[in-house]
């Protein structure tokens, strides 16, 4: 199956959105969704996404999966709207209670806050797989990033979230807690072990030096022969020396701390307050 993949690129974060489409039919899914906010402001916008429902409306598709390929640390999901729009069931992997766990603790969200991913509709392991229609995806537990980072291969298309970058930007920071260099190497061996010719969409594009424009599609092929952190058989040794060292140098995502208290909760704001407005935290001197 090659299923039919429309990206939606966000200029303010850097993430690309995607559309599947079953080619036999009109199912789809939508993987890595956008919530707009305005951090100066703290106010949210649904302009990201409504790009996104104005296509599935257009095209007459059934959603039935809305994706997370992990918990992201640099953009807030927009999964419940898109979900109370268009329908679909919102997944994420399994490993979500290790990330609740942990930031719940760095928010201090104390009991009422669950850690068991039962925000989520569906929680993935590694090896299960679902349909879009007549379209198979299958699961490949990815960590490194994060320890929840998920792989979906859908027909011939690979949706590594921040796994992998394009060949000339190379791979995703492993600093966060429960990342690990090690972990993440591992994970790439297993999507470059796919056909040569299977699609690679990636989560984040910035433009690599030399290059005039944003991309997000590769192969595994170019993968394999190009990527400057692990193309042409570089060694796990190498690489994770390679990487501890560039992530040392890096500074925290913009949109960390909001991101990520929303997006544990698989897209909800926190509970609203006795006033009705909810708030979000800023831990000072935890991360």
């Amino acid at each position: 199956m090659q299923p039919q993949v429309t990206a939606f690129f966000d200029d303010a974060t850097n993430t690309i959105s995607y559309v599947v489409r079953d080619p036999t039919g009109t199912a789809a899914a939508i993987i890595d969704s956008v919530l707009d906010f305005d951090q100066a402001s703290g106010r949210t916008t649904t302009d990201s996404a409504d790009q996104i429902i104005e296509h599935v409306t257009t095209e007459g598709l059934d959603v039935q999966w809305v994706l997370e390929t992990h918990v992201h640390a640099d953009h807030l999901s927009a999964a419940p709207y898109l979900q109370e729009k268009l329908g679909g069931k919102i997944g994420i992997g399994a490993n979500i209670t290790v990330v609740q766990d942990t930031f719940g603790k760095i928010f201090n969200e104390g009991t009422e806050f669950q850690r068991d991913g039962s925000q989520f509709d569906a929680l993935f392991t590694d090896g299960d797989s679902f349909h879009i229609g007549q379209t198979r995806g299958d699961v490949l537990h990815t960590p490194g990033h994060t320890p929840a980072c998920m792989t979906y291969v859908i027909g011939d298309a690979a949706f590594v979230g921040d796994t992998l970058f394009m060949p000339d930007f190379g791979t995703a920071r492993c600093d966060f807690p429960g990342g690990s260099a090690a972990d993440l190497y591992n994970s790439i061996q297993r999507i470059l072990a796919l056909p040569d010719e299977t699609r690679i969409f990636v989560g984040h594009d910035y433009k690599a030096p030399g290059r005039d424009r944003y991309a997000w599609e590769t192969t595994v092929g170019e993968q394999k022969a190009l990527n400057v952190h692990v193309g042409q058989g570089r060694p796990v040794e190498e690489f994770v020396e390679m990487r501890e060292a560039r992530d040392a140098t890096l500074g925290m995502p913009r949109l960390i701390l909001p991101s990520l208290q929303v997006n544990m909760r698989a897209g909800q704001m926190p509970p609203p307050e006795d006033d009705g407005t909810s708030y979000l935290k800023l831990p000072l001197n935890k991360l």
